[in-house]
């Protein structure tokens, strides 16, 4: 794509990354087949190449984000499908992130819409006011129907997405020692709203680790990665996370990685190195960070785990977080590794489009995301799974509440499959002993044949 950039503007070196971007598009439209929203809405603005054009545009003549602009850039779920699919190699991650940026910078939303992103950015990435925030809702949830039915359908999303139970405390500094000789030592984020919702997930990582040799340090200091703020767009705080988190990590010595449970958060930590790459006291840290960082399933996928006790062989389907498969390019690893453990693991269909969560999406886009995640739903449906695993916090809480199937993260299969407890999610929908809803399923069938 040709650019007219003037060399005062490209002296800002994210707008010359930007314009390095646009150069690469060839305008071939293969990013347009793998898009979620133009798939949903057939609108190309609201495809990648569509988006393209905008940015070039609103960035090439320096102007304050329109109304229309900011639509559009806001549809965008950044599960970037269209990076995989495309054969010229766009890193359009960068690119919308950048569009983001200036939009925060440029663009007055209206009243509505700047509190309820400011409450997310002042919450999400707290885990204390998370607490609060999920305690409230608690109480509220039950009002979801009433809220949508007079139009506050973002207030609805929260409380259908918000849990049933009362949140958690959150992973404080502390390390978990190696049992028998230790193998390795590696560095867990936690400090996040994962363990608000869902800290299974973690104390499945830990019990994992720590039986197969590994010493697992949470270090003091970190908390959030950052992704929520910076998608959107709200970049100062975002990379005071970030620097609060390299300084968190690079205290600790010996380690051998960064795990991170959540993929959507492994995406950002890897573009450490990115993100502050300008900044000349934590450039060289944030690279070190990013390149010691790694998703849970990535690691255990070069130790050598051991099926425990036998057990059944459940049918897994497996949903490939977006951020894990087109993120970080993640694929294969969760499914080999799963069947290596012994179970039936299926490939959802279409496993490449998104779920609808899309971290804040879900809130902030509620009608696309509904409707992303009925498609979802029903493919997964189809398989007639016993579980639904992932590899995100996101996505589980996204598809669980459009499901009656039990959803869980990949470590707390795998922990379970080497020693660990089932999965307190997998407990409660199938109570220990009992027969699977596959195996249920087939003698009804075969009952009513004979």
């Amino acid at each position: 794509m040709q650019t007219s950039f003037t060399l005062a503007q490209l002296a800002d070196p994210d707008v010359a990354e930007s314009e390095k971007i646009l150069r690469a598009c060839v305008h071939c439209g293969f990013c347009t087949a793998t898009c979620q929203t133009f798939v949903l809405l057939g609108d190309e603005l609201d495809s990648p190449r569509g988006r393209i054009y905008l940015i070039k545009d609103m960035l090439e003549h320096d102007r304050p984000a329109t109304a229309e602009v900011t639509q559009h850039i806001d549809r965008c779920l950044s599960c970037l499908a269209c990076m995989t699919t495309c054969p010229s190699g766009v890193h359009y991650m960068h690119l919308v992130d950048h569009a983001r940026v200036h939009i925060e910078e440029t663009y007055r939303r209206p009243l509505g819409e700047r509190l309820l992103r400011t409450a997310l950015a002042k919450l999400l990435p707290y885990p204390r006011r998370m607490r609060v925030a999920l305690a409230a809702a608690l109480l509220a949830k039950p009002l979801a129907p009433l809220a949508a039915a007079v139009g506050f359908n973002r207030m609805a999303a929260m409380l259908r997405l918000s849990p049933w139970h009362r949140p958690y405390r959150p992973l404080g500094p502390q390390t978990f020692a190696a049992i028998g000789v230790r193998r390795g030592r590696v560095a867990l984020l936690a400090g996040c709203v994962n363990d608000v919702l869902a800290p299974q997930i973690n104390a499945a990582a830990i019990r994992v680790l720590t039986r197969h040799g590994i010493e697992v340090v949470v270090p003091n200091g970190s908390g959030c990665c950052g992704s929520m703020v910076h998608h959107m767009g709200r970049e100062s705080e975002a990379l005071a996370q970030a620097r609060a988190n390299i300084e968190a990590f690079t205290a600790l010595r010996g380690l051998d990685a960064i795990l991170i449970t959540a993929s959507g958060c492994g995406t950002t930590v890897k573009d450490y190195g990115f993100m502050l790459r300008g900044d000349s006291d934590y450039a060289e840290r944030a690279a070190r960070v990013s390149g010691l960082a790694q998703d849970i399933v990535e690691y255990l996928a070069g130790a050598s785990l051991q099926a425990g006790q036998d057990q059944e062989r459940l049918v897994v389907a497996y949903h490939s977080a977006c951020s894990l498969q087109h993120g970080q390019r993640i694929t294969r690893q969760p499914k080999e590794l799963l069947s290596k453990l012994g179970f039936v693991v299926k490939d959802v269909p279409d496993g490449h489009l998104c779920c609808g969560s899309a971290g804040t999406y879900n809130i902030l886009q509620p009608d696309i995301a509904r409707r992303l995640r009925k498609r979802k739903v029903g493919t997964i449906e189809r398989l007639r799974p016993d579980v639904i695993a992932a590899g995100n916090i996101g996505c589980l809480t996204q598809i669980a509440a459009g499901t009656e199937l039990p959803a869980v993260h990949t470590v707390e299969l795998i922990d379970w499959a080497t020693g660990g407890p089932s999965p307190p999610t997998l407990r409660e929908y199938r109570p220990r002993g009992a027969m699977s809803p596959r195996r249920q399923a087939e003698q009804n069938s075969a009952g009513v044949a004979s």
